[in-house]
């Protein structure tokens, strides 16, 4: 299915120098903030109290969060759980105050709203487990880029698993580097969303080298970068329609889904709009300047020395 289209290839590759010279730029500042400023981790991660509380109607989940906030907690993660009236706080920790206590403070505040809310239950998530959660996320984040380089190497050529893989890791510590940037907080949810980025952006890349792959054996008097202009010019069509698609719903999440889903949605759309970028500017014009030629994934016509053998001039 195509919106459109293009008769004349777009000389993408072209610019390809400007364009990395951008993409560098833009990840050395990502790098940047992520040592200076640091991610702002959620209670998953660095510790706290998790409370559980139940109300007789459903809740307001915006006046909760209003109501903690006013405590002097910053980033407190609120959302229901189970059912409407079940409510599940996140409390960052706070030093020289228990977690009875930030629970007691909390549990206070919430019945001269509502006093018809109760506590189901009060635990502290402690510094431990937030180490496990962040080995864990970087144990997952190690296997997806290892499964993504040998799934690439497999199917097409080693030059292109090395070039997507530089073009996914671009967008991961473009979008790390937004959230040290504005000190978001960066929750599991938003792990979760860095890991599907990573799928997504690889998607495309294998969208655009298969492409690359039938050019090659397609037009025979094309050279490299011809070959590069006319696979991304004739796959636009189709990126449009689905990055459009998947925009608009990550954009209704970030705009309607509330505080729970604000992050989650915001990582994925920095990462969707990088995503389109790197595939082209950065993994296609890596590829190319790691020398990708027809010889790569074609394999040659070997012939017998034989003349008088029927098999001679077969393909191996």
């Amino acid at each position: 299915m195509e919106l459109f289209k293009i008769r004349k290839d777009i000389p993408f590759m072209k610019n390809a120098l400007v364009f990395n010279a951008i993409s560098f730029i833009t990840f050395a500042l990502a790098v940047f903030f992520l040592f200076s400023r640091g991610l702002h981790l959620s209670v998953e991660f660095t510790g706290g109290t998790l409370m559980e509380v139940s109300y007789s109607q459903p809740a307001d989940l915006n006046k909760v969060r209003g109501t903690v906030s006013t405590l002097g907690f910053s980033e407190v993660q609120v959302q229901n759980f189970g059912t409407a009236r079940d409510v599940m706080i996140r409390l960052p920790a706070q030093k020289g105050v228990s977690s009875a206590q930030q629970s007691e403070k909390v549990l206070t505040a919430l019945k001269a709203d509502n006093a018809d809310v109760t506590l189901r239950r009060t635990e502290f998530v402690g510094p431990q487990v937030g180490d496990e959660l962040a080995q864990d996320g970087l144990k997952a984040l190690a296997f997806v880029v290892i499964g993504i380089v040998i799934y690439l190497a497999i199917r097409f050529e080693w030059k292109f698993a090395v070039s997507a893989i530089i073009a996914n890791l671009h967008d991961v510590i473009i979008i790390l580097g937004f959230f040290a940037f504005f000190q978001w907080e960066f929750s599991l949810a938003v792990l979760a969303a860095v890991l599907a980025v990573l799928g997504y952006s690889v998607n495309e890349s294998v969208v655009i080298f298969d492409r690359i792959r039938e050019n090659f054996r397609r037009y025979r008097k094309m050279n490299t970068v011809e070959i590069i202009d006319n696979a991304i010019t004739s796959t636009i069509s189709r990126t449009i329609i689905t990055h459009g698609s998947t925009q608009i719903m990550v954009l209704s999440m970030l705009l309607f889904g509330g505080e729970t889903l604000h992050y989650f949605a915001m990582a994925l759309t920095i990462g969707i709009c990088f995503g389109i970028y790197s595939s082209v500017f950065v993994a296609a014009a890596i590829a190319m300047w790691l020398g990708i030629q027809r010889e790569d994934l074609i394999k040659p016509i070997k012939k017998d020395n034989d003349p008088g053998d029927e098999n001679s001039g077969a393909v191996v």
